[in-house]
């Protein structure tokens, strides 16, 4: 089972890059962040012509997650992170595909910081390690994979001090992370590469793909049970090369029987 996930940065006018992966990579599933669409901009049909299920929480212009599914339907479980009935930004949904738990998430950016943007990406990241543990506690075999906009460690980020007073490197939301993983989550990137410089997004501006300054933000985190049947992970880097890009690769896992 391959499991990917992808900020496509726009569904609609990626969607030629996102055809052309599918059919290159043919994932199982997919998780995808910031779609930038509505629930009826959605481009349900020409997805399901690829031969991919799906479901999908939109919102215009900004935000939207989904999930798709290669010759399934997802059966959708949350459409939400719970902890605040009052958040009305699509950053999080779930689905059961093929006896699996998938969870695409798309957390807070949190730039500038100090903030209000700041102060909601630690609250929505305290719910996100909430509903996790309870997740986790189940037992059942569980995939959170998305856009974390955290950069876990010194390593995941190209050696600069233009971001030291990003959001993405502050001490608190690298300390969230941990404490995330610390609840038994492996991270399937790091796992399988333990001792390699992983990226995973790269700017637009400042010529930062053709350098190579990237960031490792985007994470697969598996359950007990799934950590035991993992076998591979990666990014797709030539996808960031193509026209048209996303600023962000696919990145993901593969699991055995």
């Amino acid at each position: 089972m391959k499991i990917a996930t992808f900020n496509i940065n726009g569904i609609n006018r990626r969607l030629p890059n996102l055809m052309d992966w599918l059919a290159d990579a043919a994932p199982d599933v997919v998780c995808l962040q910031e779609l930038k669409a509505t629930d009826r901009q959605f481009p349900a049909t020409a997805l399901a012509d690829a031969g991919y299920g799906a479901v999908w929480r939109g919102e215009s212009a900004w935000n939207g997650v989904a999930i798709l599914a290669r010759g399934a339907e997802p059966v959708l479980t949350r459409t939400e992170l719970p902890g605040d009935p009052d958040d009305g930004q699509a950053r999080y949904i779930e689905a059961a595909v093929d006896g699996v738990l998938i969870a695409s998430l798309y957390a807070p950016n949190g730039n500038p910081q100090p903030g209000p943007k700041f102060n909601y990406k630690l609250e929505w990241t305290e719910r996100l390690i909430a509903h996790a543990g309870e997740l986790f506690a189940t037992g059942l075999p569980v995939v959170l994979a998305g856009d974390y906009n955290i950069v876990p460690e010194p390593r995941d980020i190209y050696a600069t001090t233009s971001y030291n007073a990003n959001a993405l490197v502050q001490p608190e939301p690298r300390a969230q992370f941990a404490r995330l993983l610390k609840q038994g989550w492996t991270d399937a990137i790091r796992k399988t590469h333990p001792d390699e410089t992983v990226y995973t997004f790269w700017d637009y501006m400042r010529n930062r793909w053709p350098r190579d300054a990237g960031l490792r933000l985007d994470h697969l985190l598996l359950s007990k049970k799934l950590a035991k049947r993992l076998v591979s992970s990666g990014v797709d880097r030539d996808v960031r090369g193509q026209d048209g890009a996303s600023d962000h690769a696919t990145t993901w896992v593969t699991l055995g029987d």
